[in-house]
């Protein structure tokens, strides 16, 4: 019996790692396009096969498809503060043009995009499905829009059998997304920007590998879309708690209103981006504490039979653990942490 092919893109980053390992482990042979090499030590212990390449250059692609059963395309330049729209532009709209077109060329069976919830932007009347409109708040918003635009018209001429999956809130062992956040409440010196009653949409990264798998094991799912989400949602003055709880730290109390906090990111990336630095504030940081994501995943569950099973107090457990482990915040007083669970 053979062992189908797959390529993954953006196999370093921590969506794609745990898809490559996932894979692996159910036995495919799976092929990862790497723009830099150096950093896929991981996927090769894994027994990944490393293809240098990258999105934005078609001819790097022509080898990384060649006899691939599926693409998983989940590669994208992330909200770098320093990052142009340009740059934003090259990889995630037309990097994502270039992997419709190599595989389809390729007669590729079926092609995975990651997309993101954020082409929805703010939600106001939540939690709303995959028909709602589109509104994307920032840069990389936009051009995740258009990276996912490109895709379906590939669908609608015909060219490849394509399923779009958007996103929630990502989170697990080995991202670094999360770390600041869990790092401040530990110290103490985490402050809630705003209200704390904006939604947040978590999905942990073992329940999306399984919804991205699903994507594409499903016939019904060619041409659609999904939103993959956990199955809380919660507010992020819930979401502190439950990290506080976890951590076995008194919930922080400290409060700073909005509008200032995202004046001054607005500064910083006036005063950085002339000088090609990483902002340390930067306004999409801030929108987080305002913007609502609230989502309604019935139409996964139904349609792929996906079932997110972590909870977010799992989730979050197995995440601090591994932050423990690695040394990205000091280890829990055991003690402290049952005394503080006592009140």
């Amino acid at each position: 019996m053979s062992v189908n092919t797959v390529l993954v893109t953006g196999g370093t980053g921590f969506t794609g790692g745990h898809l490559c390992e996932r894979l692996v482990k159910e036995g495919y042979h799976v092929r990862a396009l790497v723009r830099e090499p150096e950093k896929a030590q991981d996927l090769q212990g894994w027994g990944v096969e490393i293809v240098p390449g990258d999105v934005r250059d078609p001819q790097s692609l022509q080898a990384a498809v060649q006899g691939v059963d599926t693409v998983y395309h989940i590669a994208a330049l992330f909200r770098q503060g320093n990052a142009s729209r340009r740059e934003l532009w090259e990889v995630n709209a037309q990097g994502t043009e270039n992997m419709l077109e190599a595989a389809a060329r390729a007669g590729v069976r079926r092609f995975i995009h990651c997309s993101t919830i954020g082409v929805h932007g703010d939600v106001k009347d939540s939690p709303v499905n995959e028909d709602a409109p589109y509104s994307p708040g920032d840069e990389y918003q936009e051009t995740k829009l258009e990276g996912e635009l490109i895709a379906q018209r590939y669908v609608k001429e015909g060219r490849l059998p394509v399923t779009i999956f958007r996103p929630a809130g990502i989170y697990g062992p080995r991202d670094l997304r999360f770390l600041k956040l869990v790092k401040s409440i530990q110290q103490g010196t985490f402050a809630m920007i705003g209200s704390g009653k904006t939604l947040f949409h978590p999905v942990y990264i073992d329940d999306l590998v399984d919804g991205i798998l699903l994507c594409a094991e499903k016939d019904q799912a060619v041409g659609k879309v999904y939103i993959l989400g956990g199955s809380e949602i919660v507010s992020l003055n819930e979401l502190v708690n439950v990290i506080a709880s976890v951590l076995g730290v008194r919930p922080p109390f400290l409060r700073v209103p909005f509008t200032p906090v995202y004046a001054v990111s607005y500064l910083c990336e006036l005063v950085c981006a002339p000088l090609g630095i990483d902002p340390p504030l930067y306004r999409r940081r801030t929108a987080f504490f305002h913007k609502s994501r609230a989502f309604d995943i019935s139409r996964a569950v139904k349609e792929l039979g996906f079932k997110p099973e972590v909870t977010l107090r799992e989730g979050l457990e197995c995440t601090v653990q591994w932050y423990e482990q690695n040394g990205f915040i000091r280890p829990r007083n055991s003690n402290s942490h049952k005394e503080e669970m006592l009140l």
